[in-house]
C-alpha cells in the first residue's frame, strides 16, 4: 500500500478522537450503572447524557470545521461518516443506560459486563485509529480487530437472548432484551467506524 501524506491540518482528526474518547468514558460510567441498585441509577444517567452531549458538541464542531477549512486529512465524506458513526454510538449507549434506569434493572448478566468489555476495547482502539488517520498503512491491524471484536459481540448477543428466553418471564425478558439490544448495536456502529476507515485505505493502495 502507498503512503498518503497529508498536508498538516490535523484539527478534524483531533476531533475524531476526542469523540472516540467520548465513548472509553461513557463506557466506564455505563460499568459504574450496571454495579449499583437502581436506586443510584439516576445520577449515572446524567453523567451518560453529559457525554452524549459532548459527543453532539464535538460532531458539530467537525462539521464546522470541515465546512471552513481549506484542507481537510480526508474526504470531506469520510470524515462526516466516521463522526457521525461515532456520535449515534454515544446516542445508544446513551439509550442502554437510560433504559436500565427506567425499567429499573438492578441486576444484569453477566452476558452485559462482557458485551461492555467489547465496547470499551473497540473504543479504546479507535481513539488511536482516529488520531492516526493520516498514515493509513498503520491501521490495517485496527480494521481487523475491530471486525474480530464485533463479530465476538454478536456471539455473544445470541448465547444472552437464548439465556434470556430460557431463565426469564416474558416481562423481565423483554426488558432485558432492549438493553441487551442496544448494546449490541453499539458494537456494530463501532464496527461500521472500522469498515469506514477499511474503504478509506482501500481507495488509498
Amino acid at each position: 500500500m502507498k503512503l498518503r501524506l497529508f498536508p498538516q491540518e490535523p484539527a478534524g482528526l483531533v476531533l475524531l478522537s476526542q469523540m472516540a474518547q467520548q465513548i472509553v468514558h461513557a463506557s466506564a460510567t455505563m460499568a459504574e450503572i450496571l454495579g449499583v441498585p437502581a436506586s443510584e441509577h439516576a445520577n449515572l444517567v446524567d453523567d451518560m447524557h453529559n457525554h452524549e452531549a459532548k459527543s453532539a458538541e464535538l460532531h458539530f464542531a467537525l462539521l464546522t470545521h470541515m465546512r471552513t477549512s481549506f484542507v481537510n486529512p480526508l474526504p470531506r465524506e469520510d470524515m462526516y461518516a466516521l463522526s457521525r458513526y461515532l456520535n449515534e454510538a454515544l446516542e445508544k449507549l446513551d439509550g442502554a443506560a437510560e433504559l436500565v434506569s427506567l425499567y429499573k434493572l438492578d441486576r444484569l448478566p453477566k452476558r452485559a459486563a462482557d458485551q461492555l468489555e467489547v465496547i470499551s476495547r473497540q473504543a479504546e482502539l479507535t481513539v488511536d485509529a482516529m488520531r492516526r488517520l493520516n498514515n493509513l498503512d498503520d491501521l490495517e491491524d485496527y480494521w481487523i480487530e475491530i471486525l474480530r471484536l464485533a463479530k465476538r459481540a454478536e456471539r455473544t448477543h445470541r448465547v444472552w437472548v437464548a439465556d434470556m428466553i430460557k431463565d426469564m418471564k416474558w416481562a423481565q425478558y423483554s426488558r432485558n432484551r432492549d438493553v441487551a439490544n442496544q448494546l449490541v448495536e453499539v458494537t456494530k456502529d463501532m464496527r461500521r467506524i472500522a469498515t469506514q476507515v477499511g474503504s478509506i485505505i482501500v481507495k488509498e493502495s
